[in-house]
């Protein structure tokens, strides 16, 4: 099974995406409920990736590696967009967002709260987000 994928920088792309992640963590034995998570966790750093890093550009790529060690799946999720600066992130305050209705900007927070682990890293003009998950 090949674990590896590259797409170009358009939303379209993202159904490729979780079809990918989906195909893969099928072979595992997950919930439908942790299979779930995961591709959602999985499709908002890539979403983010190709509408926020990279503006969309079809002349742009993204790529998603999967591996798994010791009972631990690995996502590595790698462009070469505008470089994510985690340092100035702030966590959303999920409870103000619900109550004014706002839309948006929630994704990290999720993912954060999916995964076991998050990084970002860059290197020269490279991006690299690894996300990990316990399995079993």
């Amino acid at each position: 099974m090949n674990n590896s994928i590259r797409v170009n920088c358009t939303k379209k792309n993202l159904k490729l995406i979780r079809d990918f992640v989906m195909e893969h963590l099928l072979t595992l034995q997950l919930t439908d409920i942790q299979m779930n998570q995961i591709v959602l966790a999985v499709d908002e750093i890539c979403a983010n990736l190709i509408i926020h890093a990279n503006s969309e550009d079809p002349s742009k790529f993204i790529s998603l590696a999967i591996s798994e060690q010791r009972n631990v799946v690995r996502f590595e999720i790698t462009d070469r967009g505008l470089a994510f600066k985690r340092a100035e992130y702030k966590e959303p305050d999920l409870q103000e967002h619900v109550r004014v209705g706002k839309k948006g900007g929630v994704g990290l927070a999720l993912v954060n709260r999916i995964m076991d682990k998050v990084e970002f890293k860059t290197i020269g003009d490279q991006n690299t987000c690894l996300l990990y998950k316990k399995i079993k």
